[in-house]
């Protein structure tokens, strides 16, 4: 497996999935959970999660039927925060600009009318972890930590 092409796929699904899901690529799973499934050639991507606040879940990316990297998450709108859609919506448009160098979720900083967006993470494509905040007029009302890397290389 190419870790570009890993990447490129990652950059794509990034682009293409939570951010802008087509059509027929959501589904609700029995166990409660929801499904989003897109696949380009040989690569296959799954993110599953189960939703609500707070919320949870774990993207997996198959090459040729087999897992080869996977990312877990974690997250919530703070309490005080009544209408999460606003909050929701801007993260939305966060993680639609994911960074070609760091395929995980969102860019570094994204500003847009009282919102912000922050994104911190060390590592690799191969071994990385996270932690994305957005603030709404300085305050903090949502967090996120995430995790993952490489599976099933040996």
């Amino acid at each position: 497996m190419d870790i570009e092409k890993l990447r490129a796929f990652l950059l794509y699904c990034g682009r293409e999935g939570y951010a802008h899901i087509p059509e027929g690529a959501m589904k609700k799973e029995q166990d409660g959970s929801t499904s989003i499934t897109l696949e380009k050639e040989n690569w296959k991507f799954h993110d599953n999660y189960f939703g609500g606040e707070p919320y949870g879940g774990r993207e997996v990316v198959f090459y040729e039927g087999k897992p080869v990297w996977i990312m877990v998450y974690y997250g919530n709108v703070d309490v005080a925060v009544s209408d999460l859609g606003p909050v929701y919506g801007f993260l939305k448009k966060a993680l639609a600009l994911v960074p070609d160098d760091a395929p995980y979720r969102g860019p570094t900083k994204f500003l847009e009318d009282d919102f912000q967006y922050e994104n911190k993470w060390s590592g690799s494509l191969e071994d990385f972890s996270g932690k994305e905040i957005i603030y709404l007029h300085g305050e903090k009302v949502y967090s996120a930590r995430y995790g993952g890397g490489l599976v099933a290389q040996r």
